[in-house]
């Protein structure tokens, strides 16, 4: 896409994002991070204030669960790397750049009270945390496509497979302010979610080709943003062995439900190109349908073997 053509873009969908953020500044909870922090049940660590280690008897978190937390708190650190990824494609200006911001703010709550609770229950290694942290964000973390269009796409998938993410993962951590903590994340998720599927809908009719050409792309080479986290896929595969986030998962709460809610298959006005991107979806979610029976087979065999990888 020429800079020209992101630049009509952003214009045409300008309108958009004005009355959809208009919407969400409406509906948006605002809420306080230390009210879900169990701070009466905190110690000290070792260190400077000669507190005790951790130690891995004092979790009481499914093993699974704290792979989760782990993959889901390191993917929410890399919020640097994220509005920079926003800013250069929507830019800083108007009301996308009003969008970026007030999207930022509220997604550095999540880091922050995720790392909280984590210290404060206990539920993880804070050092193998830390030393995780300092490489992925330092890492940093950049889209496969450079499109404003491929962006809208990637984020609407994105913030919905995030917002199931947390909400099975607190479902199963057998801990009751864990479970309130991650639904209240996860309801923050899903109206990020809400915003840019209003903006990609809108997409779709303005730029119909264009728009199922970016969704067909984001849709066939989806990976989380937490996938470059070292050690991502032995906790990536307990996690999806628990039923936390697996292709089931992924097939049953995202792909599906984007596709419902953007009408992917009766969008008018495709051209020859829509057309074929609108085919590469049909047979990608027939596909993933297949993988997802094979997975269910491999991790009730794991399952029963006790045989998933251990952690690095």
């Amino acid at each position: 896409m020429t800079p020209a053509a992101a630049e009509s873009v952003l214009r045409e969908l300008e309108p958009s994002v004005e009355r959809l953020l208009e919407r969400h500044l409406a509906v948006a909870h605002d809420w306080l991070p230390h009210q879900f922090v169990p701070w009466s049940g905190a110690q000290d660590f070792d260190g400077p204030l000669e507190g005790a280690a951790w130690q891995p008897e004092q979790s009481a978190l499914p093993p699974a669960v704290q792979d989760a937390l782990v993959i889901n708190l390191l993917t929410e650190d890399n919020l640097p790397s994220y509005h920079f990824e926003i800013s250069v494609r929507l830019g800083r200006d108007g009301a996308w750049g009003a969008w970026n911001h007030r999207w930022t703010a509220e997604e550095d709550r999540h880091s922050s009270v995720l790392r909280a609770f984590v210290h404060a229950r206990r539920a993880a290694d804070p050092v193998t945390l830390e030393r995780l942290r300092m490489q992925h964000v330092a890492a940093g973390w950049a889209l496969r496509w450079s499109t404003v269009l491929h962006g809208l796409a990637y984020a609407t998938v994105q913030e919905l497979a995030t917002r199931q993410a947390h909400r099975n993962t607190g479902a199963l951590c057998g801990d009751r302010l864990g479970e309130m903590l991650m639904a209240r994340i996860a309801a923050d998720e899903n109206l990020h979610m809400l915003f840019y599927r209003g903006v990609f809908a809108d997409a779709l009719q303005v730029f119909p080709d264009a728009a199922m050409t970016a969704l067909a792309d984001v849709l066939c080479g989806f990976r989380m943003p937490g996938s470059g986290i070292p050690g991502f896929q032995a906790r990536a595969a307990r996690v999806a062995a628990a039923g936390i986030y697996n292709l089931d998962v992924h097939r049953e709460h995202v792909v599906l439900p984007v596709l419902r809610s953007l009408s992917v298959m009766t969008v008018p006005g495709l051209g020859p190109a829509g057309r074929k991107a609108q085919d590469r979806i049909c047979r990608y979610e027939k596909r993933l349908e297949t993988q997802a029976a094979r997975a269910r087979v491999l991790y009730a065999r794991m399952s029963a073997h006790k045989a998933l990888p251990l952690s690095p």
